[in-house]
């Protein structure tokens, strides 16, 4: 049972931050301890549920937020799917300009171009790659997963972080998982009839669609919404992960353990020119900061995680914030922008 926490006013919460004067803290005071009553104040005066990691790479000092629970890590996890692509063009020489056809059976719904694509276009691992971090795309997301095979890459994925991430599906099979909640016959749909879902506005048309779609009745049903579907979903732990995890990965990106100096860069790069998440931390943050990173967004959850000054790991920052039991998304990127914020009062 989600029990309710006291609430002040998020908006309250915002304009106090927003009208301090940055930075207010200098490293190597006590930044962790405001930091960490900053974040304490943001949760509380969000609607929903927030996680957050944040630790200065050079210090070693840093903070969390209800770190002990995994997370629903959405598209985020499209950053370990990056790092596994570049890991085997290193390791066994595969070719990233090497070209995959797009068949109408790769087509996802969600963000990116791809689905308008006409079927026989042809993209080069590394188009995908790039498309799938900065554009989000779905597709582009899936076509990877299929060509690195999805127990291999998840066996990749225990190799970098060998607890506390996983397992990873392709986008597709989230869309069987979570509606397989509401009847088992989901199985019989096509990708097809998932972006046929995505076209209507509200969560209630999707759902009397999906119904009409399996021909079922009403007392045949499992889950009566799709938020319960996917609320039972998220509660097989797939596509979660730890924050603390997570960051550990990242610290490892920038550090140059995983992928050498021109993949490593070359990824943050895509991860600095993401198109999805001007409403999240970054709206928070000063346009010079340098902030890679990834957003992702699903039913009632969402995340935005990446490195701040990640050109420099001495001054590099992480952080992970993911949250959930939200109304809406328009909540939750508020309390992003909160903590983003809260980050620059901390002087980063």
């Amino acid at each position: 049972m989600h029990l309710e926490k006291p609430r002040t006013s998020l908006s309250a919460a915002l304009l106090f931050l927003c009208t301090l004067s940055f930075p207010v803290l200098a490293l190597g005071g006590d930044w962790t301890a405001s930091l960490a009553r900053d974040i304490e104040q943001i949760d509380q005066s969000f609607s929903g549920d927030l996680g957050v990691y944040i630790r200065h790479m050079g210090s070693h000092q840093s903070v969390s937020h209800n770190v002990e629970q995994d997370w629903y890590l959405a598209s985020t996890t499209k950053i370990p799917l990056a790092i596994a692509l570049m890991q085997r063009a290193e390791s066994d020489g595969l070719d990233l300009e090497q070209k995959l056809t797009l068949r109408d059976s790769d087509y996802v719904d969600g963000s990116g171009d791809l689905m308008w694509v006409e079927p026989g276009a042809r993209y080069s691992l590394e188009e995908l790659n790039k498309r799938s971090i900065e554009d989000s795309d779905s597709t582009a997301t899936d076509m990877l997963i299929r060509f690195l095979g999805e127990e291999s890459f998840n066996e990749q994925v225990k190799r970098m972080v060998p607890e506390g991430l996983g397992p990873i599906t392709t986008i597709l099979q989230v869309r069987y998982d979570a509606y397989s909640e509401v009847h088992p016959k989901v199985s019989v749909l096509t990708n097809r009839d998932f972006i046929d879902l995505k076209t209507v506005s509200t969560y209630d048309a999707r759902f009397d669609m999906l119904i009409e779609k399996l021909a079922v009745s009403a007392d045949d049903i499992g889950a009566s919404s799709v938020r319960e579907a996917f609320e039972r979903y998220y509660e097989r732990g797939l596509n979660s992960g730890n924050l603390v995890t997570f960051g550990r990965l990242l610290e490892q990106l920038v550090d140059g353990e995983l992928l050498n100096e021109a993949h490593t860069e070359r990824l943050l790069g895509y991860l600095s020119e993401i198109t999805t998440g001007d409403n999240r931390i970054a709206g928070g943050l000063s346009s010079e900061i340098r902030f890679a990173h990834k957003t992702g967004t699903q039913v009632a959850r969402s995340c935005d995680i990446g490195v701040l000054n990640p050109q420099t790991p001495d001054d590099a920052v992480i952080v992970a914030a993911c949250a959930k039991n939200y109304g809406a998304l328009k909540e939750a990127e508020k309390a992003y922008q909160a903590v983003g914020h809260a980050l620059q009062k901390a002087g980063f």
